[in-house]
């Protein structure tokens, strides 16, 4: 199969990702293999291809935010059937026996394990997933605009949560993604004004355009103190500033895998006041089964670049330098 394969840790800007035949993959007991129609790109593989995040599995295969059919079934499989439209994100497999897992926290297990990042992922023709952990994806959604929910979708959506947005109240968003393109679909469709810090121009076109209450590139110019707020942007230095624009009682929600060391804080000024600060450390396979429905209700619609599979560096350069108004995702073509 055709696949972008990571050898070493290295910047984005070197084109690290390699073009190459390697061996189609047979799934083991308990997994189905995935014909991979598309893969969104990520800030996370950003993380993983230039070191941000601890060396784990070279050379690898990145991508997490898979949609394809399901065309073999390993030993024991029973849940699904091929031809089965599937989805395959990030939290790969978990032990599903520690304290954390028996209390619907498996985002927090000791052993949990990634895709595109422990294992190969959806860069590729092929990939394999535990059929626990693939996703039947929404009628409502084609390939192209499901992907980007498998991750910029679900970690949005736990974000969110951690974010305590009370029905009908207002959110901060600081740095409009991927992610926080479809958080403010949700938001809005909940009743809720949304504010959005943003740098890009074309960003910040795009919050306006998604209803957002207040755009702008400073939050000091921020009209109100929100209820809630989500960091986005992998940027410490915009969590003092978020607190600050918090009203009492607020919660702060960080939503990236990685970021930047966080400035001294304040008592007075920034956490007094029951002000909180949560972190989203991954997602749970809830979280995933509660995004799609609820973006299949709205409906969600995430907003598109594609990129042919060989593309791949080409659009992770242009994700890093804020160049992808929305999602990119890498698509499969024909030899």
């Amino acid at each position: 199969m055709k696949a972008m394969v990571l050898e070493e840790i290295a910047p984005i800007t070197s084109n690290p990702l390699e073009l190459r035949r390697v061996p189609d993959p047979a799934p083991g007991p308990g997994e189905v293999r995935v014909r991979v129609r598309c893969c969104a790109v990520c800030r996370t593989d950003l993380h993983v291809i230039e070191g941000d995040l601890p060396r784990a599995t070279l050379p690898i295969i990145p991508g997490h935010q898979v949609v394809g059919t399901v065309d073999q079934l390993g030993e024991g499989c029973s849940r699904l059937a091929v031809g089965d439209r599937v989805g395959v994100a990030w939290l790969r497999t978990t032990c599903s026996t520690c304290r954390f897992c028996r209390a619907g926290r498996e985002n927090l297990c000791e052993e949990q394990r990634f895709t595109g990042y422990h294992a190969d992922g959806g860069y590729a023709e092929f990939a394999t997933v535990p059929e626990a952990f693939a996703y039947p994806i929404p009628d409502g959604f084609d390939d192209v605009h499901a992907a980007p929910l498998l991750c910029a979708g679900i970690i949005g959506y736990a974000a969110l949560r951690r974010s305590e947005l009370p029905d009908g109240g207002t959110l901060a968003i600081y740095g409009f993604g991927s992610s926080a393109h479809v958080v403010i679909q949700i938001a809005r469709h909940r009743g809720c004004e949304v504010y959005v810090v943003t740098r890009g121009e074309g960003h910040r076109r795009l919050a306006r355009e998604m209803g957002a209450a207040w755009v702008g590139a400073d939050a000091a110019d921020m009209p109100v103190k929100t209820d809630s707020a989500i960091i986005f942007a992998p940027a410490g230095e915009l969590v003092p500033i978020a607190l600050e624009h918090l009203e009492k009682g607020g919660t702060l929600s960080l939503a990236g895998i990685h970021m930047t060391p966080i400035p001294e804080l304040d008592y007075e000024r920034h956490v007094f006041y029951e002000r909180d600060i949560h972190s989203t450390t991954a997602n749970t396979r809830e979280d995933g089964r509660n995004l799609l429905a609820e973006a299949a209700a709205v409906p969600v619609r995430p907003h598109m670049t594609t990129w042919p599979l060989e593309e791949a560096n080409r659009a992770l350069n242009d994700l890093k330098a804020d160049r992808i108004n929305g999602t990119g995702v890498l698509v499969m073509t024909d030899d």
